[in-house]
C-alpha cells in the first residue's frame, strides 16, 4: 500500500507507528447526529487524508468573528514576526504557560513552524492572555494542513468562535481556572473513588485537577488525543470532561492499593497518561468516556458561570494562587463540639468548589445557642449555603449540605414547603462514612428532557444560549430544568416553625423537631438514602456552618 501523504512537517518513520492510512478516503454524512456518532466510532480515524478533509469541514463551518484572520494575513505577517531567527530557537508566546511543544511526530521543521504560527496567533489575538492548549491544537493541526497559512487559519477560526453557547478553547486565566473548578466538582460527583484517593494523597487537590487540560493537550499520545479532538470538533468542550474523567478512572483502578505520596501524585498521573497505551486503547478509553452519563450542556455552562462568578468576586483574573480545598480548614482555627478538623476536611472536599475556596463559619451551636429550631434560622438566615451536622446521643454523627438560604422557607406562607437545588447532599461520618447525593446524579434515566431539548445542538450547528438574563442566571441542578416525573425526586430542604426536612418522597432523609431534642431518618426519593444513623433519634448537638471567603475574616 502507498504510504500515506503526510506533509512535509511530519517524520514518517515516527508517524508509521502512531496514525496508518488504512480507512475510508471519503464522507458523504450531512446530518449532525449521524457525523456524531462516526467521530465517536472513529470513522475518519484510520485515514490521514479523511481526517484533513473532515477537519477541514468542521473547522470551516465554526461561526466565526467578522473579521478572522485568514492564511493570507499569516503570509503577510510572518516574515516580520519571526525575522531572521531560527525557528528552532522562537520563544513561545507567554500565553502558553511555559507549555511545550508536544512532538507529535513532527519533525524540526514542522515544531519550528508550531512556533512560528504560534507567535502570529498572538499577534492577531492580543485578548489571549491564558490559552496553554493552544500548542497542543496548532501541532496536531500542522500535521492536517498543507501549509503554515493553512493551519494558522484553522487555529484563527478556533480561536475566533463568536457562538455565545459554544466553547471551544479557554482563551484567559479566569476561564481555564474556573474548567478547573468545574472539572472538580465533577470528579466529585462522578469519580467519588478517585476523589477519595485523591484528597488522601493530595496536599492540594484542587491542583492535581488543575492539571486535568495538560493530561490531553499534552501527555495523551498522538493517536489519542486525535480520536480525542475528532470528537471535540463535533460535540464541543463537554467532550473534554468526559475523557479527562474516563483517564481519572482508570487511573484509580490501576493505581488503587498501590502507594501514592502527595508529592508525585500530579506527576504519577502525567506518566499514566504519557503511557496509557499499556492500559487502555483509544476506543475503550472514548467508550468509557461516553458511559459517563454526565449532566447537560446547559447544566454544565450554569456551573461554569458560577465558578467564574466566584472566581471574579475574588479579584482572580489574571494568573495568580487560589485557596485550595485541602488548606481551607485550620486546625489552628477551627472548632467543634460534632467533628474534628480530619472530618471537617473531608466534608469540605465534597462541597462545590466554589465554596470550597472559602473557610468554615460558625453560625449555630445549640450548645451556645440553645435547643430552638427558630434560633437555628435567625442564625443561618442571609446565608447560602449551609452546612447541617448532627451529632446523636449514641455519638452517631450525619448532617447534609444545604445550597439555599433558609429564609426560602419564608415564601409558602407559613406552610411547609420545599426548596434547594440538586447540590444538596446528605451524609454520615459515625459509625462510617457515606455520602448520598441528588438521585438524579447517578440515575439520570428518572428524567426526560422535554421534547424541543432532546437532543443537544452540537457542531456545526448553532448553539446559542438563551438571550433571557433569568435564566441565563438560574441555579445550577435547579429542579425545574429537568423533567421529572413527580415532585419527590427534587424534595430537597424544608423548614416550618415545628420541623426542619432535608430529602422527602417515601420518607425524609433527616426530620428535626422544633425543640431540636428528637430526630428520625429513614430512605427518601431525592437522596436514594439509607438511614443515616438509628431511625429514631436523640440529639446530643447541633450545628450550622457557613462558608467564610477569607479575604473578609
Amino acid at each position: 500500500m502507498d504510504s500515506p501523504g503526510y506533509n512535509c512537517f511530519v517524520d514518517k518513520d515516527k508517524m508509521d507507528a502512531a496514525i496508518q492510512d488504512l480507512g475510508p478516503k471519503e464522507l458523504s454524512c450531512t446530518e449532525l447526529q449521524e457525523l456524531k456518532q462516526l467521530a465517536r466510532q472513529g470513522y475518519w480515524a484510520q485515514s490521514h487524508a479523511l481526517r484533513g478533509k473532515v477537519y477541514q469541514r468542521l473547522i470551516r463551518d465554526i461561526p466565526c468573528r467578522t473579521v478572522t484572520p485568514d492564511a493570507s494575513v499569516y503570509s503577510d505577517i510572518v516574515g516580520k514576526i519571526v525575522g531572521k531567527h531560527s525557528s528552532s530557537c522562537l520563544p513561545l508566546p507567554e500565553f502558553v504557560d511555559n507549555t511545550q511543544v508536544p512532538s507529535y511526530c513532527l519533525n524540526a521543521r514542522g515544531e519550528g513552524a508550531v512556533r512560528k504560527i504560534l507567535l502570529c496567533l498572538a499577534n492577531q489575538f492580543p485578548d489571549i492572555s491564558f490559552c496553554p492548549a493552544l500548542p497542543a491544537v496548532v501541532a496536531l493541526l500542522l500535521h492536517y494542513s498543507i501549509d503554515e497559512a493553512e493551519c494558522f487559519e484553522k487555529a484563527c477560526r478556533i480561536l475566533a468562535c463568536n457562538d455565545p453557547g459554544r466553547r471551544l478553547i479557554d482563551q484567559s486565566f479566569l476561564a481555564f481556572e474556573s474548567s478547573c473548578m468545574t472539572f472538580g466538582d465533577l470528579v466529585n460527583k462522578y469519580c467519588q473513588a478517585a476523589h477519595k484517593l485523591m484528597v488522601a494523597v493530595s496536599e492540594d487537590v484542587l491542583q492535581v485537577y488543575a492539571d486535568w487540560q495538560r493530561w490531553l493537550f499534552g501527555e495523551l499520545p498522538l493517536c489519542y488525543f486525535a480520536r480525542v479532538f475528532d470528537v471535540f470538533l463535533v460535540e464541543g468542550y463537554k467532550v473534554l470532561y468526559r475523557v479527562a474523567l474516563a483517564i481519572l478512572k482508570f487511573f484509580h483502578k490501576v493505581r488503587a492499593g498501590q502507594p501514592l505520596e502527595s508529592d508525585s501524585v500530579k506527576q504519577d498521573i502525567r506518566t499514566f497518561v504519557r503511557d496509557i497505551a499499556k492500559t487502555v486503547s483509544p476506543e475503550k478509553l472514548l467508550e468509557k468516556a461516553f458511559a459517563i452519563r454526565l449532566f447537560s450542556r446547559k447544566e454544565i455552562q450554569l456551573l461554569q458561570m458560577a465558578n467564574e462568578k466566584a472566581l471574579k468576586q475574588k479579584g482572580i483574573t489574571v494568573k495568580q494562587k487560589r485557596q485550595f480545598v485541602h488548606l481551607a480548614v485550620h486546625a489552628e482555627n477551627f472548632r467543634s463540639e460534632i467533628v474534628s478538623v480530619r472530618e471537617m476536611r473531608d466534608i469540605w472536599s465534597w462541597v462545590p468548589e466554589r465554596f470550597a475556596l472559602c473557610q468554615p463559619l460558625l453560625l449555630f451551636s445549640s450548645l451556645q445557642h440553645g435547643y430552638s429550631l427558630a434560633r437555628f434560622y435567625f442564625q443561618c438566615e442571609g446565608h447560602e449555603p449551609t452546612l447541617l451536622l448532627i451529632k446523636t446521643t449514641q455519638k452517631e454523627v450525619c448532617g447534609a449540605y444545604l445550597s439555599t438560604d433558609w429564609s426560602e422557607r419564608n415564601k409558602f406562607g407559613g406552610k411547609l414547603g420545599f426548596f434547594g437545588t440538586g447540590e444538596c447532599f446528605v451524609f454520615r461520618l459515625q459509625p462510617e462514612v457515606q455520602r448520598y447525593e441528588w438521585v438524579v446524579i447517578k440515575h439520570p434515566e428518572l428524567t426526560k428532557p422535554p421534547p424541543l431539548m432532546a437532543a443537544e445542538p452540537t457542531a456545526p450547528l448553532s448553539h446559542s444560549a438563551s438571550s433571557d438574563p433569568a435564566d441565563r442566571l438560574s441555579p445550577f441542578l435547579a429542579a425545574r430544568h429537568f423533567n421529572l416525573p413527580s415532585k419527590t425526586e427534587s424534595m430537597f430542604m424544608a423548614g416550618g416553625s415545628d420541623c426542619l426536612i432535608v430529602g422527602g418522597g417515601g420518607g425524609q432523609a433527616l426530620y428535626i423537631d422544633g425543640d431540636l431534642n428528637r430526630g428520625r431518618t429513614s430512605h427518601c426519593d431525592t437522596f436514594n438514602n439509607q438511614p443515616l444513623c438509628s431511625e429514631n433519634f436523640l440529639i446530643a448537638a447541633v450545628e450550622a456552618w457557613g462558608f467564610q471567603d477569607p479575604d473578609t475574616q
